[in-house]
């Protein structure tokens, strides 16, 4: 599933985007769905194309301010922009035993999204521990990432998903919707939702806590992590711009 967009701004967006092809020798995917989608939707013309994953930022600084949101309790973490494609939502039903809170950073870009969240934690009865960020510093971030119990990210829209691979460098357990390209970065060390029903959410969420304390998959989740950094993609860059001359 991907963001829903009206017919015409699929199209305008697909014609920009042919025309940036027809202009290149080389075309670069940062995920092999996104390969997937260039070649089902776009004309490359027998143009060589590669597929090099993102790096990761790294997390060096956590530190919050005076005025930073400290959570109470454990806590889950996710981040994104406010906007009904990142899913948040589905989260909510997991706060419902009162023992831990929800953090959410990113900006605030769809009001109705966000009015949705606030109304539905209010129905749950779970509104005080959802905490709605806004914008976090990278320091801030970096502290939540270390220190959150768990990373969630049940997004339905993403091309790579790199704050999967920031939760996975601090070997946090990882838990994705299984759409897009996020069992692509996730692999076989992070928990999908397959479907978003709270039953399925909460079974899915109990069941991977449990296998991740009882079989030490930190130290796995961290390795997975070192196949995402710059240096490794800026060589394969490097390859690509040596192979046009």
């Amino acid at each position: 599933m991907t963001k829903k967009k009206s017919t015409a701004k699929k199209s305008k967006y697909l014609q920009y985007l042919q025309r940036l092809i027809n202009r290149a020798d080389v075309i670069v995917c940062i995920s092999e769905y996104s390969k997937k989608d260039v070649l089902q939707h776009c004309d490359i013309k027998s143009k060589p194309l590669f597929v090099i994953h993102n790096g990761s930022n790294l997390l060096q600084k956590p530190e919050l301010t005076l005025g930073s949101y400290k959570p109470q309790k454990p806590f889950l973490f996710s981040i994104g922009v406010i906007h009904r494609k990142k899913n948040f939502h589905v989260l909510l039903p997991l706060l419902q035993q009162n023992t831990m809170e929800l953090l959410i950073a990113g900006k605030h870009d769809d009001e109705n999204y966000l009015s949705f969240i606030q109304n539905k934690s209010k129905e749950l009865g779970v509104q005080d521990n959802v905490h709605l960020l806004g914008r976090v510093t990278e320091n801030e971030k970096s502290w939540y990432f270390n220190n959150c119990s768990a990373f969630a990210f049940p997004s339905i829209s993403e091309g790579f998903g790199l704050p999967v691979v920031e939760a996975m460098s601090c070997g946090k357990p990882l838990f994705l919707s299984d759409r897009t390209a996020l069992p692509e970065i996730g692999g076989d060390v992070s928990f999908y939702f397959h479907d978003f029903n709270a039953e399925h959410v909460r079974q899915v969420f109990h069941d991977g806590m449990e296998l991740y304390n009882a079989n030490g998959l930190r130290k796995k989740i961290k390795a997975r992590s070192y196949n995402f950094n710059w240096h490794k993609a800026a060589r394969e860059y490097l390859e690509v711009y040596r192979s046009l001359y």
